[in-house]
């Protein structure tokens, strides 16, 4: 359901699917409270929902806090493996320069069969969360079997061997890691917890009596768009490779692999 919302609708259409919908869920929630149980209005048990209501919203507001900042900052981790990745593969197609023509077009042959499996086979696998490693085993293999098959001769050819080996190595470390994140997704136990603290927060509100009903209707409405924004955050930012803030295959498409493409 996550991802077919993240796929499916751009940011803007997704902002008022999720946050218009917590406003009037909690305007109709607020409506019909106050329908049914018109006594809410006169404020009796304002002093002790006012408790409870601070009392939650800190805790939640920390927990929530803590989960954004930590999913955002896994997004900036995620663009810098994908950005590290690209920079190593694109070394390797610098340093192939320095072998004989032969070996040279059979290191950019694998080299292009790799960054297009990555971008147009593997990306969007990872963006259905299905990251796969054997969309691209083969084709790293191809690259390994090509450095394998040449002898280097001179100092100079051994020396830029050497660094498209390890860069290579570099490769393959980044690769499983940009995998592994595609597939990762937060516990349920905490799911349950923001969506549950969101309802909670959100019933408490209708409890807190205000005489004026545009004033209550703003009251409940504000609070409900809030953490309507912020149910928004943890959704988008929690699948680093679906939606509009997605990791973008952009790296591998620049820079010495931009003729690959």
């Amino acid at each position: 359901m996550e991802l077919w919302l993240l796929n499916t609708f751009s940011t803007a259409p997704l902002a008022l699917l999720v946050v218009g919908g917590c406003v009037l869920l909690a305007l109709l929630g607020s409506l019909v409270t106050t329908r049914l149980y018109p006594a809410l209005v006169g404020g009796e048990n304002n002093d002790m929902v006012g408790v409870v209501l601070g009392m939650f919203g800190a805790i939640y507001g920390i927990i929530l806090a803590f989960v954004i900042v930590n999913l955002w900052t896994e997004l900036q981790d995620t663009q810098k493996v994908v950005a590290t990745e690209a920079t190593a593969v694109s070394q390797i197609a610098r340093d192939v320069q320095a072998f004989p023509p032969d070996t040279r077009a059979a290191m950019d042959a694998a080299i292009h069969d790799y960054v297009h499996a990555v971008v147009e086979v593997q990306w969007p696998l990872m963006r259905a969360g299905k990251g796969d490693y054997q969309a691209t085993a083969a084709k790293v293999e191809a690259v390994y079997q090509a450095l394998r098959g040449y002898e280097p001769q001179s100092q100079t050819e051994q020396a830029f061997y050497a660094e498209a080996l390890d860069s290579l190595n570099d490769v393959v470390a980044q690769r499983r890691t940009r995998v592994d994140v595609s597939r990762e997704e937060l516990p349920p136990l905490l799911r349950v917890l923001i969506v549950g603290g969101a309802l909670v927060i959100l019933l408490l509100t209708l409890l807190y009596g205000v005489r004026s009903r545009p004033v209550r209707l703003l009251f409940v409405g504000s609070v409900a768009a809030l953490i309507g924004f912020s149910l928004l955050l943890v959704l988008v930012l929690d699948r680093p490779f679906a939606g509009d803030l997605s990791v973008s295959p952009a790296p591998f498409k620049e820079s010495a692999l931009a003729r690959f493409w």
